[in-house]
């Protein structure tokens, strides 16, 4: 009987002898690992910086007047614990929070935060020659103080003054002491503003999408637009967010008591929808990456039945002295063993690299590479592909243990 370290050694061999050959086919699952594993690690790096920017707003509502079709929901970029009611159709003038349902609301929300109000209007706006539109928001200015960051400047004090968004900034070239009209010439008069501050960049939100918007006093808002008592969102800020759902039960039980006055949405059913299309993606992407497996698989298999073919009277020798059965099976099989694992190995430590590059390029930050959701792809890419290897290798190994001693003697 031979040993298992004997075993061992003549599979070692038999890669080396077939060197080039056996490179080739762990080429095949270093490919399929980093594949694997790169894409893995770009999914849920994608899928937690997702998470990360959409947590501060998981507990946000969205109450718009009903239309029989549901409200429409707005989206901007803000913090988190926020219940938001707006209207649902800014064409519609009757598609508005008045200020019953306000008081309406804060006394729900007393217990569980505050509420605030917003107004808003998308309008023309002009800078010297250039022109566009713009939202323009009305907010109490001590709520906007609370709310939001000026990164440059100040707050607007008086109503004539103004706050823009780091992206219109950027576009029209606004600074502070920049001068710009709300309202269009042709259809009525304008009002001029000097910017007096400019706004951190906030991303995705549900409250208030300011990156694009001016926002100034609700006294500057009510002199352009009017509407007093009128408001086009209320937010409400839930000081424990695990108080969402009572929330908006309650304010759909108030509001809706006799009729349907308005539709809730509950913002955090749509970060569960956005986090659960990024994991079927990601799952999807892999799902075709893992085709690269597949040809390691046949590569594999066609290196292992070659080995088999060539090595037919050593088996035959091998069987003559006494080695059983089961230790050729197991030659062979740590012969595949070896080639997965030595693939695996370097397909690992390649998809550190590439992913970290992947993430880096598509992510545009590495902050959660090395996180646990996001690193684990690489040992699970290195057991899937060590595993096809040893699963590729059983039939050739199973077909040179069942090998007649005497016929195998008698091959050439």
């Amino acid at each position: 009987m031979i040993g298992n370290d004997i075993i061992l050694a003549l599979s070692v061999r038999s890669v080396r002898l077939h060197f080039l050959r056996s490179v080739l086919a762990a080429l095949g699952i270093v490919i399929g690992v980093v594949a694997i594993a790169s894409i893995g690690m770009m999914g849920a790096n994608m899928t937690l910086s997702v998470t990360e920017q959409l947590s501060d707003m998981a507990n946000k509502l969205t109450v718009t007047p009903y239309t029989g079709g549901g409200g429409g929901m707005m989206m901007g970029g803000g913090g988190g614990g926020r219940v938001v009611i707006s209207s649902g159709s800014s064409s519609d003038d009757d598609d508005v929070i008045t200020e019953k349902q306000f008081k309406t609301i804060q006394r729900i929300v007393a217990k569980y935060g505050t509420a605030y109000t917003v107004r808003s209007e998308s309008d023309r706006i002009e800078v010297g020659s250039d022109t566009g539109r713009a939202t323009i928001y009305g907010l109490d200015p001590e709520i906007m103080r609370e709310i939001l960051t000026v990164e440059e400047g100040e707050y607007p004090k008086s109503t004539t003054s103004v706050a823009v968004g780091p992206t219109l900034a950027e576009r029209l070239n606004l600074k502070i002491g920049s001068k710009l009209k709300i309202g269009d010439p042709d259809e009525g008069s304008t009002t001029t503003v000097r910017v007096v501050g400019i706004l951190e960049e906030r991303g995705m939100s549900m409250d208030l999408s300011t990156d694009m918007a001016i926002v100034g006093s609700d006294k500057l808002f009510v002199g352009i637009y009017g509407g007093e008592g009128e408001y086009d969102q209320v937010n409400v800020v839930v000081n424990d967010i695990n108080n969402a759902d009572v929330v908006k039960t309650a304010i759909e039980d108030e509001l809706n008591r006799k009729e349907d006055t308005v539709t809730v949405q509950d913002s955090s059913r749509m970060m569960e929808s956005i986090t659960s299309s990024l994991s079927t993606m990601t799952t999807f992407v892999m799902a075709i990456a893992a085709i690269s497996l597949l040809v390691a698989a046949v590569s594999i298999f066609n290196v292992m039945m070659m080995s088999v073919n060539e090595r037919v009277r050593e088996i035959g020798i091998l069987r003559s002295i006494g080695t059983q059965r089961t230790e050729i099976l197991r030659m062979f099989i740590y012969e595949a063993g070896i080639l997965g694992l030595v693939g695996a190995i370097i397909g690992a430590v390649m998809s550190i690299i590439i992913g970290y590059i992947v993430v880096v390029g598509m992510v545009g930050t590495a902050e959660y590479f090395f996180a646990a959701g996001s690193i684990s792809y690489v040992p699970m890419a290195m057991a899937v592909g060590a595993a096809i290897c040893i699963v590729t290798g059983v039939y050739p190994a199973w077909r040179a243990s069942n090998l007649d001693p005497i016929e195998a003697l008698r091959a050439e």
